[in-house]
């Protein structure tokens, strides 16, 4: 069937659908509804159904004769670690863990926070959890002790797991500080906590409190997978609220395990067997669905890597994890090949290695600008074998997997610079105005999702349905607002220009931030940029451009400024009214590679500014607010 023809049916005949994909995985009971709702109107998929998401991703392969496949491989530059687990040894691994947290009084429904870096045994506690029918919160490693504590006293764990240390290139980061100082400003600290020793740094362990992985380890039995129904929680992952308290995003253990499994075909293409890297974080969405779950359910094995886009140990480090593993999918962020790019822009590093293993390349959790994609199309040409597809894909913690991608495992489609294409089954993508009616093709308006959502996304908020409905859900009745802009053109493709915020009113006429920084990028002495919009007592915001220089470049901050400004003035017009820009040597972060642009506009009109717990390096705004004053941007431009 075509494309067009299979999303059709995903819309009209969504219960058929869905069926036909929960057929595609093992369940101890089969849904008795494919889709209802629950007492506060919210929409469930397959309840009724029984099954486990730990037995999904091990067990079964072991029992369908496969339990010798490599179920997980771990490299770490950072450590210079190679470690590898069939699907047999990681069922044991994750049932004696289990096990071990059954002896400390974890059973179903308790809640266990996971904070740890990208060891094999954080994603052996995850499965562990699922397991037992626990729910695990990941925490991203190395948060800070406030952030923390707030989303132990938002869940309430009865365990913490953590670890000694985590590595950032070749700095140590010691955990247990941090993780001390968290359960003290906690309300609800967690009964236990469990360590796990790493040899570049040694915990200090506190007794009654702290308990040794590997001790916990050794006096535990394995566990077997528990009875679950579909609607039961697998996890919470929390993400940013405009109110500064963080959401509990709510992941289902049915819903999630059948559209995760069918995205592994109809996105990635991928059959099991399939080498899948995800280079992503655990602590994010990306790293839950697509480092951990969907691989493993789908039969793949799947990359675990501690380390970094660049100086681990150096640019070449994507290129030697695909060549030594032969992977033959790979997922990861724009930022991380922007990186790459600044510091090896003619992909000299790339020759070392033979990548001829991998087949597509997809990216996600921000824009892919046409530069950063036609330089990845123009690096991974070779007249010697088949074009490797850069397949841009859009999707958020809330759904845990793409809401519009190319889709490869069922029809692909013609690329459209800036669009990931179209939405995938189950996703009645409309684009529609302040009035709740939808756009004209090439409008632009606010993208909503029109309810039922698909499997696999959040059915409400952890502890918070009033305010699912009030961040979700009020804005436009019956749709689910995704909280970006973006249009959708005359041949059904979606743009999505940014978070609504990030479009900026100038005199009345409402510009995307998104579009000026592809312009920007596309000047040849930009590594990368940022465009944010500031206050302006005359126009109400006018835009401001912040970039990063590839490494080698020589130019004034004078005629940098000058080139950007004609840039946005030749493309946009005078109407954008651009006229700053400066030249700073990193852009603020978070520790997943997304810019921080709200943080920038702050500096613009703020004395203090809270600095966000994400940031990758604070001392970054620093260097921002010096280029403002030299710049006479915002706060600025009088002083």
């Amino acid at each position: 069937m075509s494309y067009l023809n299979i999303y059709q049916k995903s819309l009209e005949q969504p219960e058929i659908f869905w069926r036909e994909q929960a057929e595609k995985i093992k369940w101890y009971e089969f849904p008795e509804k494919i889709l209802s709702q629950d007492e506060q109107g919210f929409y469930r998929w397959f309840s009724g159904g029984k099954l486990n998401t730990s037995y999904l991703a091990l067990d079964v392969h072991i029992e369908e004769g496969r339990g010798a496949q490599l179920a997980m491989i771990y490299d770490s530059p950072s450590t210079n670690s190679l470690e590898k687990y069939t699907f047999l040894e990681l069922r044991d691994e994750v049932a004696k863990f289990a096990g071990g947290l059954k002896n400390l009084g974890v059973e179903k429904g308790d809640r266990v926070i996971i904070y740890m870096p990208m060891v094999p045994e954080a994603v052996i506690a995850m499965l562990a959890c699922a397991r037992l029918g626990a729910v695990h919160s990941v925490v991203f490693g190395g948060f800070a002790p406030n952030e923390l504590a707030v989303r132990i006293d938002d869940a309430k764990p009865k365990v913490l797991l953590t670890a000694s240390c985590g590595i950032e290139f070749t700095r140590v980061i010691e955990y247990k500080p941090l993780v001390d100082h968290a359960l003290e400003m906690a309300k609800f600290p967690p009964q236990n906590t469990v360590i796990l020793q790493r040899p570049q740094i040694l915990a200090k362990m506190k007794s009654g409190q702290d308990h040794d992985w590997k001790e916990l380890l050794k006096i535990a039995d394995p566990a077997e997978p528990v009875n679950l129904y579909s609607t039961d929680p697998l996890y919470i992952l929390y993400t940013s609220g405009t109110t500064g308290l963080p959401k509990g995003v709510v992941r289902d253990n049915g819903g999630h395990a059948v559209a995760l499994k069918y995205s592994m075909k109809a996105v990635y293409n991928t059959d099991p067997g399939d080498v899948f890297w995800a280079g992503s974080d655990i602590g994010w969405v990306v790293g839950h669905s697509y480092i951990v779950y969907a691989p493993l359910i789908h039969g793949c094995t799947t990359i675990l890597y501690e380390g970094k886009p660049v100086r681990t140990p150096d640019a070449g480090a994507f290129w030697r994890i695909i060549a030594e593993h032969k992977v033959n999918t790979f997922f990861t962020a724009p930022t991380a090949f922007r990186a790459v790019k600044k510091e090896d822009p003619e992909a000299k590093l790339k020759k070392k290695y033979d990548i001829s293993s991998l087949q597509t390349l997809f990216l996600a959790g921000e824009r892919l600008d046409p530069p950063t994609y036609e330089w990845l199309k123009e690096t991974l040409s070779d007249a010697s074998r088949p074009e490797v597809p850069v397949i841009d894909h859009w999707w958020q913690t809330e759904t845990g997997w793409a809401i519009c991608s190319n889709p490869m495992g069922i029809e692909p489609q013609l690329v459209k610079n800036g669009s990931p294409t179209f939405p995938m089954p189950g996703y009645n993508v409309q684009v529609l105005d302040e009035k709740g009616e939808k756009c004209k093709p090439g409008e632009t308006g606010n993208i909503a999702i029109h309810l039922p959502l698909p499997p696999s996304c959040l059915p409400t908020l952890w502890n918070g349905d009033e305010r699912f409905r009030e961040s979700y859900l009020s804005q436009y009745p019956g749709y689910y607002f995704t909280g970006d802009e973006g249009i959708k053109d005359e041949d059904g493709y979606i743009f999505v220009m940014g978070r609504v915020d990030d479009v900026i009113n100038v005199a009345g006429h409402r510009l995307s931030t998104g579009e000026m920084e592809e312009l920007i990028a596309g000047h040849p002495a930009v590594a990368e940029c940022a465009v944010t919009g500031i206050d302006d007592e005359l126009r109400g915001q006018v835009p401001v451009g912040f970039v990063v220089l590839k490494d080698g470049t020589q130019i004034s901050q004078d005629r940098m400024q000058k080139e950007l400004v004609e840039i946005i003035r030749n493309n946009i017009g005078a109407v954008a009214c651009f006229k700053r820009a400066g030249i700073v040597k990193r852009l603020p972060k978070t520790r997943s590679g997304k810019i921080l642009r709200k943080t920038i506009r702050k500096l613009a009109s703020e004395f203090e500014i809270v600095v966000p717990p994400t940031i990758d390096d604070p001392l970054i705004l620093e260097e921002i607010r010096e280029i403002m004053k030299e710049r006479g941007i915002g706060q600025y431009a009088t002083s």
